[in-house]
């Protein structure tokens, strides 16, 4: 995220590390054996880089924030992002295709992120968005094909890409303001 808001900047690196790991966390439900230390080694990286801009985001939440006065308005994405998924997911279910159901839900939460781009007035959620949809969409051959879990790669694609999102953000944080205590 690149903002003039502090706070959100830094509470955007820590949230989307956290999300990281819980991707690389669920790309553990069905990986190739040989990955399993490196999807581990990215949860622990993620988990790393949210503490420690989760410690900036406590010391600095009394600044300003983009959602003053309109914290609704995220609340209504996130509505619209969960009835998305959970519609999504049933609809899988009855038609016994719950293997896409990590497909599906990458998908839905990367879309998510165009409806922050106005949230947040930050374009750069829209290269997010671009780089997540992309990579998804050119797995689709090889999960057709598979009869494993989608998880299997759509959740390390949407994991990765939120770390690298989180860091290059969380450099340009640091660059910007240095590590104010």
């Amino acid at each position: 995220m690149l903002t003039e808001f502090l706070r959100d900047q830094a509470f955007a690196v820590a949230w989307l590390s956290v999300m990281a790991a819980g991707w690389f966390g669920w790309s553990q439900e069905d990986p190739r054996p040989k990955l399993r230390g490196w999807l581990g080694a990215g949860s622990v990286v993620s988990m790393l880089v949210a503490i420690a801009f989760g410690i900036l985001v406590w010391r600095n939440w009394s600044t300003s924030t983009a959602l003053e006065g309109r914290y609704w308005v995220f609340g209504l994405v996130v509505l619209a992002e969960v009835v998305l998924i959970g519609g999504g997911c049933i609809v899988l279910a009855r038609q016994k295709q719950t293997r896409w159901y990590g497909w599906w839900i990458g998908l839905c939460v990367a879309l998510h992120f165009v409806a922050l781009v106005f949230v947040f007035e930050d374009w750069s959620y829209l290269v997010l968005t671009a780089v997540q949809v992309t990579g998804l969409m050119l797995l689709l051959p090889t999960l057709r094909r598979g009869t494993y879990q989608t998880s299997r790669w759509a959740c390390p694609w949407i994991a990765v890409t939120f770390l690298l999102f989180a860091v290059v953000s969380g450099v340009s944080f640091l660059l910007k303001h240095g590590y104010p205590f």
